[in-house]
Formats: structure tokens, C-alpha cells, sequence
């Protein structure tokens, strides 16, 4: 049996005695009833998802999955392709904006090559970037299938590495990326697994105009009318139309759910990952927490797929997993709330009727 499969097998709903526990005590703290809303039903989710009326996150990390994308050849982008080794660099050198609020977080950001198109290599042997590379970007899926079905098991199965590795050192994942042109495969994606129209789906990616957005509508509109990728397949959907940074986010979810283990979903397409994930898994979705909501107009569509609502809504548009690494003090305030504040009774406080 290969990876998935087992890592499928793992897979358990959230404990009902532990949420059970947790609920107890939430409403019996000394403030009006569920006074802290969403962030006591994230505490009992926590509890839920770990066993424990006291989650463990305070290990934390976001995993930044980078690929390329053969689509970038069709005019999707603002950005040139290379720009996806030379972002891994300022990533590892600590200047990206998810550095930046990771290191506001307490957070480690931990980079994979799951598919990139340029040389890594002095990274990678510098113990700076983890190698899981499935190929140097995928096929440009305008013209025909992004990769194989193989390769989209490999890309599932490099992210599900990647959790169990993180296992000893991480309580709590959140989902980040790096690649020129991936909206567009996630766009597409979303499209596949929802039936949505691609107009209320693609957005402006990294600032479009209006005719590029209207030629990168028309690429994704070929590309599933080429592919006729199927929507009850994840498999299917992610080989014919995914990226393989996409691919790896969803195993990513799916070994963070076998663990155990709450992942933070960041934004559009690390969205367009745990649709990949829920396909395969749909128990998976009990271990994810919807970070944000950013304003590409298919991450509304996603989440409401997910059946998933966002902890914050900024505005965001940059991805690399920092709406889900601002989101982290909120999972942190939820356990807080859970286990630090008094119930009545351990306060001595009259509690009202």
C-alpha cells in the first residue's frame, strides 16, 4: 500500500469526548455565556482535533510549498517565472512578508522545492530548503495535462513527508506557497471541484488588467474543456489542471490530519489544496481552520465548499501562508481562553441564571 493510502487509513474524526470536556469547561468560565464566541468554538474544535483539554500549539511552523507552472507560458502572470527561485531565496534569507509575521508569530518557516523550474541545488545541500521536487514545473496545462496521475500521487505524498518529518518539532501547521502563475491552477481546480462558472471564480492574481484577466479566464476555460478533468477524481482534477506545490499542500493537510495535528489554511490556493485534500479525505476537514479570507473571489466559493469560515478578513492577496501565520495568535487566544481563564467555581464568583 503506498503512502496515501495508509495516511488515508489514519485519518479519525475528532474526538467527542475531549470536545465534550472542553465544552464543559467553556461554559462554565467566569464571563457571560459563550461571552468569546469563535474563539471558544476554536478552543473546542482544538480539543476536538488533539485529544486534549489542553491543545499543545505552541510549536509552530508555516510550510511554504513552491513549484512552477507551465501555464505561465500563456500569459497568466504580471510576474516573470523566475521570480519563484529568486522569492525562495528572500524566503530563506528571512525578507519575505511571511518571515516577517512568522517571526512575530514564533514561528518557523520551513521551505520545500516541491516542483520548481530553477536551481536549487545550493540551497537544498545547505539544509536551507527541503528537496521533494517531482519535476521541474508542470506541463502547461492550456495545452494538455499539467502532469501524471503518478506525479500527482508523488506531489500528495512529498507533503505528507514533509508533516511526518515536522511531527517531533511542530504542534500546529500552516499552509504557505511560492510559484509565478499558480492561481490560475487553482482557479481551475476550484472550477473543476465546485462547478462553478471560471468568471466568478478567477481573480486578478498579482494585479492583472483587465484584458489579462480576460486572457487568463479564457487559458482556464480551454484548459478544462482540453482536460475534461472529473470532478468526483481529485486525482483526476489535480493531474489535469494542479500545480505540484498544490499537490504537496494537500498532503501536507492530509499528514497533519492523520497526526492529529490543526493546520492553518491560508489563502486562495493553499484553499485550492484542501479541496484536493477533502476530496480524498473528507474527514480531513475536522482538522482544518480557516485563517482568512482573501479577495480573490474563489476563495469565498472554496471555504464555502470547505463549509469553513475565516478567522480574519484583511483584505490579503499575497499568499505565502501569512494570513494563516496572523491567524496563529488566535489559535494560541482560543487555548488560552480553554485553559487559563476560571470557571465559577474556581473563582469563587456567583455565576448568573
Amino acid at each position: 500500500m503506498n503512502l496515501l493510502n495508509k495516511t488515508l487509513q489514519q485519518i479519525e474524526p475528532q474526538d467527542a469526548a475531549c470536545r465534550a470536556a472542553a465544552r464543559a469547561r467553556l461554559e462554565q468560565l467566569t464571563m457571560p455565556h459563550w461571552a468569546l464566541g469563535r474563539l471558544m468554538d476554536l478552543a473546542e474544535d482544538l480539543a476536538g482535533m488533539t485529544r486534549s483539554v489542553c491543545p499543545a500549539v505552541a510549536r509552530k511552523a508555516v510550510v511554504v510549498m513552491a513549484g512552477d507552472h507551465g501555464v505561465a507560458a500563456s500569459g497568466v502572470s504580471q510576474y516573470p517565472q523566475e521570480v519563484t527561485v529568486q522569492m525562495i531565496h528572500n524566503f530563506v534569507n528571512g525578507g519575505a512578508g511571511c518571515n516577517a509575521l512568522a517571526r512575530l508569530a514564533g514561528a518557523k518557516v520551513v521551505v520545500v522545492d516541491a516542483g520548481v523550474a530553477g536551481d536549487l541545488d545550493g540551497l537544498v545541500n545547505e539544509g536551507k530548503v527541503i528537496s521533494k521536487r517531482v519535476a521541474p514545473g508542470t506541463a502547461n496545462l492550456h495545452t494538455g495535462p499539467a502532469m501524471t496521475r503518478e506525479q500527482a500521487v508523488a506531489s500528495i505524498e512529498a507533503g505528507i513527508e514533509v508533516a511526518f518529518a515536522l511531527n517531533g518539532e511542530i504542534d500546529l501547521f500552516a499552509t504557505g506557497e511560492m510559484g509565478i502563475a499558480n492561481t490560475t491552477p487553482s482557479s481551475a481546480i476550484v472550477a473543476a471541484l465546485t462547478c462553478c462558472p471560471v468568471e466568478e471564480i478567477t481573480g486578478r492574481g498579482t494585479g492583472l488588467n483587465d484584458a489579462a484577466l480576460l486572457n487568463k479566464i479564457a487559458v482556464i476555460k480551454e484548459a478544462l474543456r482540453i482536460n475534461q478533468p472529473d470532478p468526483a477524481d481529485p486525482l483526476d482534477v489535480l493531474a489535469k489542471v494542479g500545480g505540484f506545490e498544490i499537490g504537496a499542500i494537500a498532503g501536507l493537510i492530509l499528514g497533519a490530519a492523520a497526526l492529529k495535528k490543526p493546520v492553518l489554511v491560508d489563502g486562495f490556493i493553499t484553499t485550492a489544496g484542501a479541496l484536493i485534500a477533502q476530496g480524498l479525505s473528507p474527514i480531513a476537514t475536522q482538522y482544518m481552520i480557516a485563517a482568512h479570507r482573501s479577495v480573490e473571489p474563489g476563495h469565498r466559493i472554496s471555504q464555502e465548499r470547505l463549509g469553513k469560515e475565516p478567522l480574519l478578513n484583511l483584505n490579503l492577496r499575497l499568499g505565502e501562508g501569512t494570513g494563516a501565520v496572523l491567524a496563529m495568535n488566535l489559535v494560541e487566544a482560543a487555548v488560552r481562553v480553554l485553559t487559563e481563564v476560571a470557571t465559577f467555581e474556581e473563582a469563587s464568583v456567583s455565576a448568573g441564571h
